[in-house]
């Protein structure tokens, strides 16, 4: 198994995507990776390179150069070269904490779509803190890689959630829901509605309706579908959320007195039970669903430990053969698909 990372990608690049690859290497001896960088900036950091193959990459794609124009201009950059070594079958898949934009560009335009999808989904998996369930986390699709997002594409990433939840996360059956602003059926605008009715007509889903974006940490459904913009914003606002809680917990006890930092200290445990159940880095990356190969990016901020993790994450997904098997799905129900198609496209 081999791993095309972009070393050069990311806030912290290439110091912590060394230092977390190494971790990834020590904890997975079946994987190889291929490093894709300015060869002397990677060595500075990689103290061991076993099973770890450092390519040059003269060039590198910022975090603010335009997504399509800096793929199709920089050929030889760290990005692009990684996810070239995986369309050409040097590496079974791509990971980087580079530009999003021109992560999901790489994916598109140089691995390639899977045939039957028309536009890929970014997914990625989110914790449910409730304690009235067992279940732990959840995915939701699409979550940034298209602001314009049309009632097949939603149709779609059902589907692909389905297959990423079931092979990946071992859930048998996933329920799916679609986030709306309500859960009645005739709910949202009537592109929601629309895709409403495909989802609950078609029998390969177990689809349980709308859900509120107020239920999804308590886990309203294995596979949350939505449009892309909704989709970011919805992400954003939960990290953020989080993370304000988390400082206003702190900034409150620093406030409170003697009393509320002797409370703190009995219950430092408890607060670090919380903090790590909103930690979205344990639970790796966002996979760019819909695409030939696994397309894993971070976010720019990753330390090595989510580096680390997000391997873990792209392993199981390879293991569990979530592509074939979607590939087959796919080409088994060709013919079903086209009739959805063509039902859209008539405006039934």
């Amino acid at each position: 198994m081999k791993i095309a990372v972009d070393a050069m990608g990311g806030d912290y690049a290439p110091k912590e995507i060394v230092e977390g690859v190494e971790l990834a290497r020590d904890a997975y001896p079946d994987i190889e990776f291929l490093l894709f960088g300015l060869t002397d900036q990677i060595q500075k950091y990689l103290k061991n390179d076993t099973r770890i193959d450092v390519k040059q990459a003269d060039e590198v794609i910022e975090m603010g150069d335009e997504p399509v124009k800096a793929v199709r201009s920089k050929k030889h950059s760290s990005m692009v070269l990684a996810a070239t070594a995986v369309k050409e079958g040097q590496a079974d898949a791509f990971f980087s904490a580079g530009n999003t934009g021109a992560i999901l560009a790489s994916g598109l335009f140089i691995i390639g779509r899977i045939k039957g999808i028309d536009r890929p989904g970014l997914a990625t998996t989110l914790p449910v803190v409730s304690t009235d369930t067992d279940q732990k986390n959840f995915v939701m699709l699409d979550v940034g890689a298209n602001a314009d997002t049309k009632v097949l594409n939603m149709y779609q990433y059902a589907l692909l959630g389905k297959y990423y939840a079931a092979n990946v996360m071992n859930v048998a059956n996933p329920k799916i829901g679609l986030l709306n602003n309500g859960t009645e059926a005739d709910k949202g605008d009537m592109d929601h509605r629309k895709v409403h009715d495909l989802l609950a007509a078609d029998q390969d889903l177990q689809f349980i309706g709308n859900v509120e974006s107020r239920e999804l940490l308590n886990g309203a459904a294995d596979v949350v579908v939505t449009d892309g913009f909704t989709g970011n914003a919805v992400l954003k606002s939960i990290e953020g959320t989080a993370l304000s809680m988390l400082h206003l917990i702190k900034g409150s006890i620093l406030s409170g007195g003697m009393t509320s930092k002797l409370g703190a200290a009995m219950l430092k445990g408890t607060f670090g039970e919380i903090a790590k159940s909103m930690d979205y880095s344990q639970y790796g990356g966002a996979v760019l669903m819909g695409v030939k190969a696994p397309v894993v990016k971070t976010h720019g901020s990753t330390k090595a430990p989510t580096v680390k993790n997000t391997i873990g994450q792209i392993k199981q997904m390879i293991d569990s053969k979530l592509i074939p098997d979607l590939n087959d799905y796919l080409t088994g129900h060709a013919d079903q698909l086209q009739e959805i198609k063509e039902t859209i496209k008539n405006g039934k």
